[in-house]
């Protein structure tokens, strides 16, 4: 039987469930912090590894510059009256917090007055990519470019689809249908959709409009799939595109052969006349 002091005893089983509940409560804390820690860092991993298959909302500046302006505050969202604009959650494998839309889940329907452009603080969102004239214009908007998928388009195995054409707010400027005859049959005629980039705003209506399974016409953003040409190609029959060669350099590498003139090159036998 224990003569241990009833009042001692006691202490020591309070120290002893205040150590156990120390304990437990250090142990939540590391693990909260581990957690926390790697939620930043998947955070991090996310917004470094995100795909460059995002489409951003109307007057987004160029995405580097984009991610150094955003600050992540959901406005854009908010004034969007369709819905059209997310912002990216944890696992989307896009920059976190960042606003960004999905043509075939909901489009950008094109409003006149853009409502998510004006709202931006901080210019992420640039007025002054969809202005002219000192007023909106929503056609100005460069959001992506549609791809057809012309190994699956319907439209080029001579099935008759207009359905992309049809939702285009641009018809018959950013996307219309080449005639052609189909060999095959030699009754019918294709009506094969084309994309002119000079005019498609990457809304995506034609993408959420596609009738096949998985859409055949698709949104990618521009620089994606839009070549650059080197300022010495220059379309000659291009008045706007001759302003091009103001900012062309000419490199000449002299030989021994250039030195001579163009005529006496040609004339030259080489030796072949002497005896």
């Amino acid at each position: 039987m224990s003569n241990e002091n009833p009042q001692i005893k006691k202490k020591r089983e309070q120290t002893m469930v205040d150590e156990r509940r120390k304990f437990i409560l250090g142990t939540a804390r590391a693990v909260g912090i581990v957690a926390l820690g790697g939620l930043v860092w998947s955070a991090y991993v996310d917004e470094v590894t995100a795909n460059k298959l995002i489409l951003r909302p109307p007057g987004a500046l160029k995405e580097d510059d984009f991610l150094a302006t955003c600050i992540k505050c959901g406005m854009c969202v908010e004034a969007c009256p369709f819905d059209t604009l997310k912002l990216a959650n944890p696992g989307d494998n896009k920059p976190l917090g960042t606003p960004y839309f999905e043509p075939r889940d909901i489009p950008c329907y094109m409003c006149p007055d853009i409502p998510c452009v004006p709202v931006c603080p901080t210019g992420a969102l640039d007025e002054a990519l969809v202005t002219t004239d000192g007023k909106l214009d929503i056609n100005l908007a460069d959001m992506g470019v549609a791809v057809v998928d012309t190994k699956n388009c319907i439209a080029f195995w001579g099935i008759q689809c207009d359905a992309c054409y049809r939702a285009c707010p641009l018809m018959d400027q950013a996307i219309y249908l080449k005639y052609e005859k189909n060999e095959r049959t030699g009754k019918h005629a294709f009506l094969k959709p084309i994309v002119d980039s000079d005019f498609c705003t990457g809304c995506g209506l034609c993408e959420r409009a596609c009738v096949t399974k998985k859409a055949t016409i698709t949104i990618v953003p521009r620089e994606i799939v839009i070549g650059s040409l080197d300022d010495h190609y220059i379309k000659g029959w291009d008045k706007k595109d001759e302003k091009r060669l103001k900012n062309a350099k000419a490199d000449i590498t002299t030989t021994e052969l250039s030195k001579e003139s163009a005529m006496d090159s040609l004339n030259d036998m080489g030796g072949l006349l002497d005896d």
